[in-house]
């Protein structure tokens, strides 16, 4: 495949999205009220954030919500709502990240695609904790300056028909034996 002299490349340095990834989690939190409960009436988690960082193949989200379980004590006579603030960190690796991106440029996000939700809550077998478990999920994003080869057209814009276009395979140039790291020695 060859290229006229019309036809020529450009690399083009810009920013685009360089690596993505998502994970869904379920994870157990052991809160103990001030009174053993009895049982469980409700259990809701609130207050959630979160901010999202690099590290390494992925990026992780660390973040905090509050658990309040409203729950009976005494067998049964009381009730009262316990709470408590819940640190994490979850690691979302990266389903593909382009190696070719400026590291120094990077920029990641999160979001949650799932909000942390109480799924489950019961009492601990020895009755003094609630056990709740939370499932949550974030999809991710790594942004940065990365270079892109765009065919150019030295005559300008026009009508796909005024172009000619010729790609029969003559030898003179073969992709396939182009080196991709001699491209980004700028970068």
């Amino acid at each position: 495949m060859s290229l006229s002299r019309k036809h020529q490349c450009r690399e083009i340095i810009t920013k685009a999205i360089c690596g993505k990834g998502r994970k869904f989690s379920t994870v157990t939190h052991t809160v103990t009220p001030p009174h053993n409960p009895t049982s469980i009436l409700g259990a809701w988690i609130i207050n959630h954030q979160y901010e999202a960082v690099a590290a390494g193949d992925g990026i992780e989200v660390i973040g905090t919500y509050d658990i309040n379980i409203w729950y009976s004590y005494d067998r049964n006579s009381q009730t009262d709502v316990a709470k408590e603030s819940v640190p994490y960190v979850d690691f979302v690796p990266l389903s593909y990240l382009d190696p070719k991106h400026r590291t120094s440029t990077v920029e990641v996000s999160a979001e949650a695609s799932q909000e942390p939700s109480c799924v489950e809550a019961s009492v601990s077998s020895g009755g003094g904790s609630v056990l709740i478990r939370v499932e949550r999920e974030f999809s991710v994003e790594l942004v940065a300056e990365t270079k892109v080869c765009v065919q150019i057209c030295t005559n300008g814009c026009g009508d796909y028909e005024d172009k000619e276009f010729d790609y029969s395979d003559d030898g003179i140039v073969d992709y396939d034996e182009l080196d991709p790291d001699s491209l980004d020695d700028d970068l």
